[in-house]
This record gives C-alpha cells, sequence and structure tokens, in this order.
C-alpha cells in the first residue's frame, strides 16, 4: 500500500458536480494506492499509524497531536496512480497497481478501520473521475508504504 497524507485545513470531493465528499475543516486528505501484494493485515497496520500520527500542532506549534487528538475528520481517495512506474518512456505503466475488485474492498476496508480507530472518514467514489479540492495546511505532506 502506498499513501500519500495531506494536512488540511479544508477539503472536499465531487463526482459529476456531486459532493461524494462533503467539505471538512480542520483533517487528512488521503490518498491510498492498493498494489498487487497489498491485504487487510497492511490496511490494518496502515490505517492505525495514521490515526495515530502525530502530524498537527500543540499548544506550543509542534507537530504533537494526531487527528484524533484535534476532533479532525479524514477523506479517503483511491489512487492507483500512485503505483505509476515512469522508468520506461513517457507513458506510465500501472501493472504493480492491484486489480480494481480487489483494490475497491481494500481501500473500504482501510477507511472502515480508520473510522473503528475513531476517525470520522469519508470516501471519495471509487473509479470515478473525482474532483478533489483540498488546502494543505503547512504545507504538511507525508509518503508511506507498507
Amino acid at each position: 500500500m502506498r499513501v500519500l497524507i495531506q494536512r488540511i485545513a479544508r477539503g472536499s470531493v465531487k463526482v459529476n458536480q456531486q459532493f461524494v465528499a462533503d467539505e471538512i475543516q480542520q483533517g487528512l486528505m488521503i490518498f491510498l494506492g492498493i498494489g498487487k501484494e497489498d491485504s487487510e493485515e497492511k490496511a490494518n497496520l496502515l490505517a492505525k499509524k495514521i490515526s495515530n500520527l502525530r502530524i498537527f500542532g500543540d499548544e506550543e506549534g509542534k507537530m504533537n497531536l494526531s487527528i484524533k487528538d484535534i476532533g479532525g475528520k479524514a477523506i479517503v481517495v483511491s489512487q492507483f496512480t500512485l503505483y505509476a512506474d515512469t522508468k520506461k518512456g513517457n507513458r506510465p505503466s500501472f501493472i504493480n497497481a492491484e486489480a480494481p475488485e480487489t483494490a475497491d474492498h481494500l481501500v473500504n476496508y482501510f477507511a472502515n478501520v480508520l473510522k473503528n480507530e475513531g476517525v470520522p472518514t469519508q470516501q471519495g467514489e471509487f473509479g470515478a473521475h473525482m474532483m478533489v479540492e483540498l488546502v494543505n495546511d503547512g504545507p504538511v505532506t507525508i509518503w508511506m508504504e507498507l
């Protein structure tokens, strides 16, 4: 699993001009890529790690607080393009991305684990052309891979 996490001041996701993830304030936009070797076990580990990741400022401005500590929310957006292989030529290959049926299941599973960890979580629409809007806070952007 590959994930790009952005700490946001606000964010939302639309499909066909309709919100599929309503605008949230202060939280995380989580772009999640599922690879061929990924599993529910990896989704559990990643969701628990992210829910406790201390990337929000405390009263002194130090990154000491998690999304749970600040009462923040998350939006999970499936993004197979995180598995782009650009080593050859100019057109990315996505051969290492998981098949849609399995990837969809693991994205939903990941989002549910995040919810069970106490993080209010919304999702984009798997496989849809999405319009993702966000204001990166910091900017803080973190790459994780399991």
